[in-house]
């Protein structure tokens, strides 16, 4: 599955269980708040359960695909390396990860994330349109 727009995507974050990724990309809004790209792969990073069988990395590999036409390449790596890595940001997304699991903070409503994740796709399409 490939999301083609943002209100796909919004209709398939409220489809998961978000709390866990709202706390993830509010985590990644506070210590990085200038790159909207690292804080939409925080929130998006789990769609890959909805999108196939397997877990692990066959949940990052759809995720990253399902999210790569709309968000970017760099959006798509991100959530398919999620996991064991070295990059600094993937090393930030995975702390987040972590701590989003456990973080005790209302980290707001899906939403609320709705500009940032058109900013995003806005960029990527721009992107996309002078290559």
């Amino acid at each position: 599955m490939e999301l083609r727009s943002v209100e796909e995507l919004m209709d398939l974050l409220y489809a998961c269980p978000h709390e866990h990724a709202l706390r993830t990309a509010a985590l990644l809004r506070r210590t990085r708040p200038a790159d909207k790209e690292l804080q939409v792969a925080g929130l998006v990073h789990g769609i890959g359960e909805l999108l196939g069988p397997g877990g692990g990395a066959d949940r990052a590999q759809h995720a990253a695909e399902a999210v790569r036409p709309l968000l970017g390449e760099r959006v798509h790596r991100l959530v398919r390396h999620h996991g064991p890595a070295t990059d600094d940001d993937l090393l930030r997304l995975r702390q987040a990860t972590e701590e989003g699991r456990f973080a005790g903070f209302d980290a707001g409503v899906l939403e609320d994330w709705r500009t940032v994740l058109e900013l995003v796709a806005a960029r990527n399409s721009r992107l996309g349109a002078v290559d």
